[in-house]
């Protein structure tokens, strides 16, 4: 069985796009994406609606949550900046009917068994969904979170948040972050994402980064009227404020 896994594509349909003309989505068993959908690229009902037209698995994230909060006439104290504060409201504004019911209808986690594996999908951590996994987390981390999963009897944790792909496994379990789809930070700003191969003898996972129209993301951003600072973020993959 083959799955595409997917996190933090943060409305970045180019990118998204690229996923596609790269697999053939039909061939996949099921899409698994671990949140962070929408907001900073300005492409917000195209991302939902190819996640819901591919019947995708998908789970909140933060600026998800945020999103959420703001279609339901509420308000959120962080991010405080003018110029990140914009970004969530751009998103809540432009959302249509159906893709906000979408949205507003996710979980915060979800847990499956594909081939006979238990699977879990977290946007942070099983014990959190705003902690940061990255691949120079201790061991130790990690081996206390496989303890609690072995408990569940889950033996594959795929996770998002950090933007950061890696792929261990400590303690009887996989922990999978397939990286960032849309907003990569370490200075390549191809997409990223992963496939998972289940048998009933091993899992293989399988990383990728690829190549995306960037300009049509700071196209779209300009005409957005959004901070400069997006779009040198997008052409550098790097974190900027």
């Amino acid at each position: 069985m083959k799955i595409l896994l997917l996190a933090d594509i943060h409305s970045n349909f180019p990118a998204l796009s690229a996923v596609e003309q790269a697999f053939a989505p039909a061939t996949f068993t099921a899409i698994l994406n671990c949140g962070d959908s929408l907001v900073y690229a300005p492409f917000y009902n195209e991302t939902a609606e190819w996640l819901r037209d591919h019947h995708a698995i998908s789970i909140l994230g933060n600026t998800d949550r945020k999103v959420i909060k703001l279609l339901k006439g509420k308000d959120f104290k962080k991010p405080s900046d003018k110029e990140k504060r914009m970004m969530y409201l751009h998103a809540a504004e432009a959302l249509n009917k159906e893709n906000s019911a979408w949205l507003l209808g996710l979980k915060k986690k979800e847990k499956l068994k594909i081939n006979g594996r238990e699977l879990a999908l977290y946007h942070g951590s099983p014990d959190d969904p705003d902690e940061f996994l990255f691949n120079t987390t201790p061991d130790a981390r990690f081996l206390q979170l496989a303890e609690k999963m072995r408990r569940k009897g889950i033996s594959i944790v795929v996770t998002g948040h950090s933007h950061t792909p890696y792929v261990k496994k400590l303690g009887g379990v996989w922990f999978i972050n397939p990286g960032s789809v849309g907003r990569m930070f370490d200075g390549n700003p191809r997409a990223s994402c992963a496939v998972l191969q289940l048998t009933e003898e091993e899992v293989r996972i399988t990383p990728y980064r690829l190549e995306y129209d960037v300009e049509a993301v700071v196209k779209k951003l300009q005409q957005e009227g959004d901070p400069p600072v997006y779009s040198d973020m997008y052409r550098l993959g790097r974190k900027l404020n």
